[in-house]
């Protein structure tokens, strides 16, 4: 783990998707944060400890999704499947599959394994999987605000954590897409799908994989909008949440699924669809919902006086 002194910071942006607004100070206490994100090495050895069964692994309650086909009740996950050629941007089942038995084992679906992918991060894991880990392993998700500070690496004004060009010099800072997204993908950076962990340059603060590779968990409700800035000292808020979990449901959501935020994009990020791999962006997603492109880190919290490893 790397450990952060904190402070206060420029959180959000004005310049991308609404969500990103408006940018507002914060405050953050010292933290300590995993240098990258959790790998399918060390999930493994969690569930093997454990005994661990993923939400991915458990067939839903029919009871729990109003309207859902019984026939697909099954145990599954969401699952990347690049079509063969242009398609309509504004539907993502054209890219999205829900595979029957994807899970963190069986990245690609059935037939699939981590075998050879032992250091790239698990995927296929909930909030609650998240969640369980980090408890297992002494620590907590991070909030938003934490989150967002560790992923700028001690900058806050430019474009992107590392400065303001995506590919500065020709050097790829981040595994995400190249090409027209969802079905040209030229793999310049060198890899179609997930990366192993620490495969590109750490950030400011020796962070790696902040941007990029995979989605990452954090532990704050989403909110569809940040609270209005403020610039007087007294006023700046300090280690903030996420808004109520009531407030988080997407309103089209008859199965009232509540979501948490979800930061640093993935290597499906692309310039002609998705431009969120920048430490402000932001994303809800259902906390039962998992996919191959969303991992986690972790992070401890130090106690009054002391560092957190204590």
């Amino acid at each position: 783990m790397v450990w952060l002194e904190g402070g206060v910071f420029k959180m959000g942006s004005d310049n991308h998707y609404p969500e990103e607004a408006p940018v507002h100070l914060a405050k953050v206490d010292g933290f300590w944060i995993d240098r990258m994100p959790v790998s399918n090495r060390q999930f493994a050895a969690f569930v093997e400890q454990t005994g661990h069964v993923t939400t991915a692994e458990i067939a839903p309650d029919p009871k729990d999704y109003p309207g859902a086909l019984p026939e697909m009740c099954k145990a599954g996950s969401l699952v990347f499947v690049q079509p063969p050629g242009p398609v309509d941007l504004s539907n993502w089942y054209n890219w999205w599959s829900f595979m029957f038995d994807a899970d963190w084992r069986h990245p690609q679906g059935p037939g699939s394994t981590i075998e050879g992918i032992m250091d790239h991060p698990v995927v296929h894991v909930s909030h609650s999987d998240a969640l369980a880990y980090a408890k297992w392993a002494g620590k907590d998700l991070p909030s938003e605000a934490e989150w967002e500070y560790a992923a700028w690496g001690g900058t806050e004004d430019a474009e992107f954590a590392w400065g303001d060009e995506l590919e500065p010099g020709g050097e790829h800072r981040a595994n995400v897409w190249q090409g027209s997204f969802p079905w040209e993908n030229a793999e310049r950076d060198g890899f179609a799908r997930t990366s192993p962990v620490g495969s590109f340059p750490p950030n400011g603060f020796g962070l790696f994989d902040m941007i990029g590779n995979t989605w990452e968990w954090t532990d704050d409700w989403y909110i569809a909008r940040h609270s209005s800035p403020t610039s007087k000292p007294c006023c700046i808020p300090s280690n903030p949440r996420g808004g109520e979990e009531e407030a988080s449901h997407d309103p089209g959501d008859t199965a009232r699924i509540a979501r948490k935020v979800v930061k640093g994009g993935s290597h499906l990020c692309a310039p002609n669809y998705c431009c969120r791999y920048r430490p402000p962006a932001r994303h809800p997603h259902p906390i039962d919902t998992s996919t191959s492109h969303i991992g986690f880190r972790c992070v401890r919290r130090a106690a009054p006086g002391g560092s957190g490893l204590d």
